[in-house]
């Protein structure tokens, strides 16, 4: 085994990078150099043009792990967090390594599945998983699965391995599918077990809290072609489980299949369906409108009725779409025949509600030959703000200037719906028109400034603090704006969020710096409550991100 691993230390990682971005911002020449190499924006620029970058703490951090042969210091440190955990306890450097491979409902981690860093482990120990047939699955090694077949042919419908999962399940779940090098040895792997007589509908129950690896979710079941089609969005697996028998009416994959249609369209030739799914709603989350298009060519009901909450609140796909403010979703329902007369449960009509959300043209479609009657002067007032018309907004309320204060608390909610949505000139606008700023709504029930902090938008959290929000808003979830960015900044929900820049904002403020906490360095303590931030976020807390 390759122990280079063990060279590395991640205190001694996080120093480096401190120290490089410290030498990069005296222009050191070596430091200059080492950002050139390593760093794609910065490749080929001279001195001054890289001081122009104004780099920050994870710029110097990737140029480390990507001198260390990783994409990103994320999955640096996971490989050196996972390497040094379990250095010399084989059984549990096995567990772990299954779990990088497999995602968390397989695994029964909180973490995605990450096959860049499993395969670097392989690579450094070849023989981590030599005699364990279950997890030669997962990399679609058809000799040891045909050694295992002849030793005992019953191991085909039999789950094992560190996770416990039956073969063919095994390979259909594999990360390692997304990966250009693997996919073909594990579609082949598939066809091995599937001609051999592995039952192509084996499954498994959820590891995903509440459940655990040690005890499964018995009331979510988990299929093979689940992971085929929706988990690692595999076409040509996703066809080969279906012609061989697999159950499109699983309850999971026609749902999770949709950012994929050529799955979906799979699922749907051979006889998924769609109604009780929830595939209508889920499509309509999607910005691109393929899927739903998908749906309602094979009878998708445009009118479904909502099945939970928050749907419920909306009552029809079409009220679901205008709230996510998808013009080309709603053209599509309406075409496949969606009721546009049919209110939500308030009682609001869609056309009303395509004003509320600034959806000028569906309102002009909704509204109809007939006509509605003239809408009030509240609803002029949040359909000016929502389409972002400053001007109307500020005429209505010279007239009303009880408004907004004196609006629903329906319609009062539209502020935080335009930050979940990232309409940020919107919000602008309806802020300067006075709105309450710490008015709840989205998805999960959080004000403007945490669906600010949470997509990493630190223009727009600096604005709503620079207007009277403030950092203890609370959120759905029982925290705050504080909570919001640590599970953000850990998690990335938005590609390219600042959330250095948010934390500076909160920081700017009123939001209290953190402190270490002595023997629990992955922590520290802001407002007396532990939490946990990333590392450039953590830094920033702490004043040391000059």
């Amino acid at each position: 085994m390759d122990r280079s691993f063990e060279r590395l230390n991640l205190d001694h990682l996080k120093k480096q990078a401190k120290q490089l971005i410290r030498l990069y911002r005296s222009r050191d020449p070596a430091a200059m150099a080492r950002l050139r190499s390593a760093l794609p924006a910065a490749s080929g620029r001279s001195d001054e043009d890289m001081a122009s970058l104004e780099l920050r703490l994870h710029d110097a951090q990737s140029c480390i792990a990507r001198e260390h042969g990783f994409v990103s210091w994320t999955e640096l440190k996971q490989y050196v967090e996972v390497q040094m955990a379990v250095r010399d306890k084989r059984d549990a450097r096995i567990l772990h390594w299954a779990q990088l491979i497999y995602s968390g409902d397989v695994s029964g981690t909180v973490n995605r599945a990450n096959p860049r860093v499993a395969l670097r482990i392989l690579a450094d120990d070849p023989g981590l998983i030599a005699g364990d047939p279950w997890l030669a699955c997962a990399i679609g090694d058809e000799g040891a699965l045909r050694r295992a077949t002849e030793a005992d042919p019953a191991w085909l419908n039999r789950a094992g391995g560190p996770l416990r999962l039956p073969p063919l399940l095994a390979v259909a779940h594999s990360s390692l599918l997304r990966v250009d090098e693997f996919r073909q040895r594990l579609h082949a792997s598939a066809r091995l077990l599937i001609a051999d007589g592995a039952d192509v509908n084996q499954h498994i129950f959820s590891r995903w809290p509440p459940g655990s690896l040690a005890e499964p979710d018995q009331s979510c079941p988990l299929s093979t072609l689940y992971g085929a089609a929706g988990s690692n969005h595999d076409p040509a697996l996703t066809k080969l489980l279906l012609d061989a028998g697999a159950n499109p009416n699983d309850g999971e994959s026609l749902y999770h299949s949709l950012e994929h249609p050529a799955c979906t369209r799979l699922l749907l030739e051979h006889g998924a369906r769609i109604a009780g799914s929830n595939a209508i709603y889920r499509s309509i989350d999607l910005e691109d409108d393929t899927a739903l298009k998908l749906l309602l060519q094979h009878g998708g009901d445009p009118n479904e009725p909502a099945g939970n909450p928050p749907l419920t609140e909306w009552g029809s796909p079409l009220a679901w779409a205008i709230y996510r403010r998808r013009p080309r979703h709603v053209m599509a329902l309406l075409e496949a025949g969606a009721d546009p007369s049919r209110p939500t449960r308030d009682d609001i009509s869609p056309y009303r509600l395509a004003l509320r959300f600034g959806l000028s043209d569906a309102a002009a479609l909704l509204r109809g030959p007939a006509g509605e009657p003239d809408i009030s002067d509240e609803e002029r007032f949040v359909a000016a703000c929502a389409r972002g018309d400053a001007a109307e907004a500020r005429a209505i309320r010279a007239q009303r200037p009880d408004l907004p204060a004196s609006l629903s608390s329906a319609q009062l909610r539209l502020l935080p719906d335009m930050a979940a949505a990232g309409a940020d000139e919107i919000v602008r606008v309806m802020v300067e028109r006075g709105w309450p700023i710490a008015v709840r709504g989205g998805d999960w029930d959080a004000s403007a400034l945490n669906h600010a902090v949470f997509r990493g938008n630190a223009a727009l959290t600096r604005f709503l603090l620079e207007h009277g929000a403030e950092w203890t808003e609370r959120h759905g979830f029982g925290d705050n704006a504080c909570g919001s960015l640590s599970w953000a900044s850990l998690n990335e929900p938005v590609e390219g969020g600042d959330w250095v820049g948010c934390a500076r904002a909160l920081r700017d403020h009123g939001m209290p710096g953190a402190t270490e906490i002595p023997d629990d360095p992955k922590w520290v303590m802001v407002a007396g409550i532990r939490k946990r931030f990333s590392d450039e976020v953590t830094e920033e807390l702490l004043g040391r991100e000059a």
